[in-house]
């Protein structure tokens, strides 16, 4: 039995057309913003990976315009643009949200939740890996590290930190981006749209008010290794998970028993603005964030 061209996915018809053109108000302006990224490098072709960012933050997704558009100002082929283009995941090749919330489903996030969180986000909103909301505001996808494994789970949304989340927090965390509530990150500056991030990775500067200053630093649990190797010794500390957050102990405190392990007069620990808590953060104790889906083997080894 013989399969025709068309059930094999492979087309004899006529090739491509050519992408269509931006409109000229359009392409008069990104040609302005195009040479101020080229005149930052030696080589101009060194300017693909901002110029695609730049075509990105205009409809939202890298297309065969400005595909099209980047090779024209570099002096290269769509061929070497599209192969750029194709092998970051960061370019994004169809129409996407407003929000692209991002599941880590690496290792150590996928024990702690991640797996459970990214299956529950599928079935919650109806889309699969990669796919958008019918009303255009979010694109889920699962991403295998984010770099933060201290904060396990962790959910990225246009790659700002929700940390330490559950199924529960995942959810309320996209319901408040698809009715437009206000939503902040766990660390780093505030949301903005998906277009407006890509504009600022093609780098130009990021001209609202405060988001700067809010960008921050490493969380603190991300720095405790490197207080150790300093040989800073910092004070004990007793964590509340749920009923409280941490605070600190007296050193010269011993506990004698379960009953004198923690201090009957403490106080709860205020987070610093190093530490603060995003209003979707999950309680602490993450390897419980889905009790349907525990960590660990469910079974002994050769049963």
């Amino acid at each position: 039995m013989t399969t025709s061209s068309s059930e094999r996915g492979v087309s004899l018809g006529m090739p491509e057309l050519p992408a269509p053109a931006y409109p000229d108000d359009v392409r008069a302006r990104l040609e302005a913003d195009a040479r101020e990224l080229v005149a930052r490098y030696p080589d101009s072709r060194s300017a693909l990976l901002p110029l695609l960012h730049l075509v990105q933050s205009e409809e939202g997704h890298v297309t065969r315009t400005g595909m099209q558009f980047c090779a024209d100002v570099l002096g290269l082929t769509t061929a070497e643009v599209t192969a750029v283009a194709t092998f970051y995941t960061m370019y994004r090749r169809r129409p996407s949200g407003d929000y692209q919330v991002g599941v880590c489903t690496n290792t150590l996030c996928a024990v702690m939740g991640g797996d459970a969180i990214f299956e529950s986000l599928q079935e919650y909103l109806g889309v699969g890996n990669g796919e958008t909301t019918d009303d255009g505001k979010i694109t889920l996808e699962h991403i295998e590290c984010n770099a933060a494994c201290d904060f396990a789970p962790v959910v990225m949304v246009n790659w700002e930190f929700f940390d330490n989340q559950t199924v529960q927090s995942a959810k309320r965390l996209v319901d408040d981006l698809r009715t437009g509530a206000t939503v902040s990150p766990t660390r780093g500056a505030p949301l903005c749209t998906f277009k407006e991030t890509a504009r600022i990775l093609a780098g130009f500067p990021d001209e609202r008010d405060g988001a700067v200053e809010a960008s921050g630093s490493a969380g603190p649990a991300s720095l405790v290794g490197l207080r150790l190797s300093r040989g800073e010794t910092p004070a004990a500390r007793v964590v509340h998970p749920r009923d409280g957050g941490p605070h600190d102990e007296p050193q010269d405190r011993v506990a004698s028993g379960p009953q004198d392990s923690v201090p009957s007069d403490a106080t709860p620990h205020e987070p610093s603005p190093a530490e603060h808590l995003s209003s979707h953060d999950a309680p602490q104790d993450t390897s419980a964030s889905d009790p349907a889906h525990p960590a660990g083997p469910i079974a002994e080894e050769g049963e």
